[in-house]
């Protein structure tokens, strides 16, 4: 862990008190340290990124992959039958 992170170490009988109040702080950023008879058994951290405020741009994986000209043809039917256990 870097010098700059914020954390703040509780023992699991606080976290179990205080669970609410612990996540508002993870909530704005900070990490927090579980430990149980001293040792550290879990750190509590943000989630990852947020949803984006704003759609993703469209074309974005624009020849990335094609669909195939056959892709809305009916299955063969050795094929449908495998589907319904025949």
């Amino acid at each position: 862990m870097t010098n700059d992170m914020v954390m703040k170490q509780v023992t699991l009988a606080h976290a179990k008190a205080e669970l609410s109040a612990l996540l508002d702080r993870v909530e704005a950023g900070e990490t927090v340290v579980i430990t149980r008879r001293h040792r550290v058994v879990a750190e509590v951290r943000p989630a990852g990124p947020r949803r984006r405020s704003k759609p993703r741009p469209f074309g974005l994986c624009r020849n990335e992959f094609r669909v195939p000209d056959d892709f809305d043809d009916p299955l063969p039917d050795a094929l449908l039958d495998a589907f319904d256990g025949r």
